[in-house]
């Protein structure tokens, strides 16, 4: 038996259950539809035949694999180490002769995606970056960077349920982008914004892409700098990519981004990216919801109140609006704004909540408000940053869509 198996955390008895997916449609690259095909589903296999010391199974399993997945380059190299040991022991995985830094690439990409499946979210566990959406987001993506994971979970009933994962890569340095051309993959919370087709692209990207707002609005007041942060494909002479291989971009295999794309509505999809991803249990889930569903509606009531006082306790000193003011400013505008208003009538309504990735301190609440004062009706979509500050939480960021 190999040793590398050993390391992957494989044994004579793997843990590790087949993934189950619906089946993928073939794009840019030659990939079957039949859900027992799944290339992770196939390595699973071979490691569990290794695992119970059948060479001839994982033989053959692996001949399946890179068959099925002719430009699968770690399937090519599994296969290797497999014909190898007929003849000889093997400890490590991609014994055969090649370029180290290609091999290392290799060895880094297997260890992650048998990692990753060890360690799929429990399907009663919800990631607790997701606190709300509303009710016409379908479905959510969650990237795990760690795990080299993106997660699709889908809305049902103002509940999470897990739908499938994929495998992806990320920046050559990891993640955190900070400003053009330093090749890591941004942290927050984004949006699809449109739907390239491969047709359009060169092959470099694959068979389509999917770009998101970066850099946002948080992004941009923090000086966060850069563009064409993309999910995309991967060139057809090429299966994947290892996990840190990307200029920032999220890179998934052809069939996966294919698959995905169908479950994305533009402009609505959320994408959160976070280093890693707690999940946590519902109970631990629904007192998170409220607290933010607190939050937001401790400030309606007092925007009510009409008090200059109750609003401006809300929001923190180190507070900047979207033009750059501070507290005292906004607040002073705003109440010249209300002046004269004798009464007024809020409603909040199609709000979504997350915890901001990387600030256990951070919660984002977006929601549109809809206000009543006399015969005027005004609505606007908002968008509120709040920070945890000691034992309070308050506003340091606020803005209209």
């Amino acid at each position: 038996m190999a040793s590398w198996i050993v390391a992957a955390g494989m044994s004579a008895a793997p843990a590790v259950a087949a993934k189950k997916q619906p089946a993928r449609a073939p794009a840019a690259a030659p990939a079957p539809v039949a859900e027992a095909e799944d290339p992770e589903v196939l390595l699973i296999e071979v490691y569990k035949a290794l695992g119970a010391n059948d060479l001839r199974k994982a033989l053959a399993r692996a001949d399946k694999l890179v068959e099925a997945y002719p430009t699968f380059r770690l399937g090519h190299l599994i296969r290797g180490d497999l014909l190898l040991m007929q003849t000889q022991p093997v400890k490590t995985l991609g014994a055969v002769d090649g370029p180290e830094d290609k091999l290392k690439n290799l060895r880094e990409e297997a260890m992650v995606r048998l990692k990753s499946l060890r360690e799929r979210p429990d399907p009663d566990l919800i990631p607790r970056l997701v606190l709300k959406l509303r009710e016409d987001q379908k479905h959510v993506l969650v990237v795990d960077a760690r795990r080299s994971r993106l997660y699709v979970y889908a809305n049902r009933g103002g509940q999470l349920k897990l739908v499938t994962d994929y495998y992806v890569s990320q920046g050559k340095y990891g993640v955190n982008k900070l400003k053009e051309g330093d090749q890591r993959t941004p942290i927050g919370i984004y949006y699809i914004t449109s739907h390239l087709p491969g047709a359009r692209l060169p092959d470099f990207y694959g068979s389509g892409a999917l770009p998101i707002n970066y850099p946002n609005e948080w992004d941009k007041i923090n000086g966060r700098s850069g563009s064409g942060i993309w999910l995309h494909g991967t060139p057809s002479d090429s299966f994947s990519r290892p996990p840190l291989a990307s200029d920032g971009c999220v890179v998934l295999t052809n069939p996966d981004l294919h698959k995905l794309a169908s479950s994305v509505e533009i402009g609505k999809t959320p994408v959160v990216i976070a280093e890693s991803v707690d999940f946590v249990n519902k109970t631990k889930w629904e007192n998170d919801r409220s607290l933010a569903a607190r939050l937001v509606d401790g400030w309606k009531r007092d925007v009510e109140s009409l008090s200059a006082a109750r609003i401006g306790e809300n929001y923190s000193r180190k507070f900047k609006s979207e033009r750059g003011e501070s507290r005292e400013v906004w607040l002073s505008k705003n109440q010249q704004f209300m002046s004269g208003v004798k009464n007024v009538s809020v409603t909040l309504r199609d709000m979504t909540h997350f915890f901001y990735p990387g600030r256990e301190d951070m919660i984002v609440s977006t929601f549109t408000q809809e206000a009543q004062f006399g015969k005027n009706k005004t609505s606007i979509r908002k968008r509120q940053y709040w920070a945890r500050e000691g034992a309070q939480w308050k506003i340091v960021y606020e803005l209209n869509l």
